[in-house]
């Protein structure tokens, strides 16, 4: 831990000084209190910096949860024993692959029962928040169950004790994106209308008490219950795909669910805040949590501590080192079949972006995260699904 002055405690080893930038300019925003929180996987972000834990009074900034709302992962624990499975890991993949659109327009072409389920809760929620989810994207109800792409994946691993787990990372699709991007230029606006000047405009807070806040607050709502569903679904179809796989139904001896990019009511040192996680997760004392390395990397099963300092909170993956383009200029098809030796994944440039190598070393970051989460369980992928 390092606290980089009163308003900034720092717990990655590994930090860009453009990234430490960035998280100094949104902790001198005078709303934010106690302090900003950074965690080990901490990388450069629009508005604030991904991996960070923003505590604001009376305000929050919409790019401070980010574009992608509600994104997280999930978890289940089967029965099954490595050394039991039986058929072709292809054959799984292939099947998880047809039955969970991939990328990031893929929708359903029509809705299971469960879908159709979650769907009539979602539109019951949102109608009672007095907003349309179809004003921001038309077919939402059909991306319920669907991936997406860039960092999204569906894995069957196992742990250190050899037993199954099927894993995913994903978040409230397309009507999430444009519910975020509504809200941050509705900020940005607000902050032109009235003359607040700001280093950085994607910095734009929303004042609570406000009819703007108060839309936000419902609409954010909802795409975070719209992400936990959509991986509720993506995972009943993973469950039933490894069953009919493998022959057998899949007893679930524990499903593990969080976010990783929200905004949440907790109290922190006595008073209550607007605490945004931005690339981070609920490490209160004694809750389940899940941090995720790269596709060809270790991800963790954890609990939290509850550390006061760190808001009750802990890194929510490994991070990035490089941008996008860049690992696309610096890495090559071939060091990415190196780095997924051993897993069954689709072989494509598409992918050469997401290399290991791209991100922090989950293992710096699960050390830099010490005081933060005890790990559980430490999880080694078999089968990696990504969407183009």
């Amino acid at each position: 831990m390092e606290k980089i002055n009163e308003r900034l405690i720092n717990w990655a080893s590994i930090l860009e000084s453009k990234t430490r930038e960035q998280a100094e300019r949104t902790s001198t925003l005078p709303f934010i209190f106690p302090h900003l929180a950074l965690m080990p996987d901490a990388h450069l972000g629009k508005g604030a910096t991904v991996g960070s834990v923003i505590p604001t009074l009376g305000a929050i900034i919409p790019a401070a949860v980010g574009v992608d709302i509600g994104c997280g992962m999930a978890a289940v624990k089967t029965q099954f024993h490595r050394s039991s499975l039986v058929g072709k890991l292809s054959v799984l993949r292939e099947a998880i692959e047809r039955a969970i659109p991939l990328s990031a327009g893929g929708v359903n072409k029509t809705l299971t029962a469960t879908a159709a389920a979650r769907v009539a809760h979602l539109t019951e929620m949102s109608d009672k928040a007095g907003f349309n989810p179809a004003d921001f994207a038309a077919r939402w109800e059909l991306q319920l169950g669907s991936l997406g792409s860039g960092n999204h994946f569906i894995e069957c691993s196992t742990d250190e004790n050899g037993m199954v787990w099927l894993f995913l990372h994903s978040g409230s699709r397309g009507v999430g994106n444009r519910i975020a991007g509504h809200h941050i230029q509705v900020a940005r606006d607000l902050m032109k209308r009235y003359w607040i000047d700001l280093p950085d405009l994607d910095m734009a807070y929303l004042v609570e008490g406000t009819a703007e806040f108060d839309a936000y607050i419902a609409a954010l709502n909802w795409a975070q219950e719209y992400a936990l569903l959509n991986r509720e679904e993506m995972m009943d179809r993973v469950v039933a795909c490894f069953a009919e796989w493998q022959g057998e139904a899949v007893i679930e001896s524990e499903r593990v669910s969080c976010h990783h990019n929200y905004t949440t009511r907790e109290t922190h040192f006595g008073r209550e805040v607007w605490l945004s996680r931005k690339g981070a997760i609920n490490a209160a004392r004694g809750v389940p949590g899940l941090i995720p390395g790269s596709m060809g990397d270790a991800s963790y099963v954890v609990v939290g501590k509850g550390n006061p300092v760190a808001l009750n909170s802990a890194p929510h993956g490994a991070g990035r080192n490089y941008s996008r383009s860049a690992a696309r200029r610096t890495f090559t098809r071939d060091q990415l079949r190196a780095a997924m030796k051993g897993i069954e994944y689709r072989d494509t440039d598409a992918f050469i972006d997401e290399i290991p190598a791209a991100y922090k070393p989950i293992d710096q970051v699960m050390t830099d995260a010490a005081d933060l989460v005890e790990i559980r369980h430490t999880l080694r992928q078999f089968i990696n699904v990504k969407g183009d």
